[in-house]
């Protein structure tokens, strides 16, 4: 499952090696100054919107890559359903990363202290 960690001054989303496949992509990375907000969602699947392309995506079950949405790109990291965090990025090539997290709630907690958003 992918993670977020904090690394020096950048937010990175770690995929794991099925991930980087479903995705054909590699790990994300931000600076901590383009992170805008980071929250808690009960379920991930209402947060997805656009294409997806390139990644994979089965609705309800998984979706892993690139969603492209009226100009916009977001990354989703999801599988199941359950809760997520969800990411919102300023001035970077994604405007949110979507992941699932069986403890967002508290996955949120840490991450907003650690970027300074608390």
């Amino acid at each position: 499952m992918a993670r977020l960690e904090l690394h020096d001054n950048q937010l990175v989303l770690a995929l794991s090696t099925l991930e980087h496949g479903e995705a054909l992509h590699g790990d994300l990375r931000a600076s901590l100054a383009a992170v805008r907000d980071i929250r808690a969602v009960p379920d991930a699947w209402p947060e997805i919107h656009g294409l997806r392309a390139p990644g994979t995506g089965v609705p309800g079950v998984v979706m892993v890559g690139t969603l492209r949405d009226h100009g916009s790109k977001d990354f989703a990291a999801v599988h199941g359903t359950g809760p997520a965090v969800v990411v919102e990025l300023e001035g970077t090539e994604f405007r949110r990363w979507i992941l699932t997290d069986d403890d967002a709630a508290q996955a949120v907690v840490e991450l907003r202290l650690g970027v300074g958003l608390a």
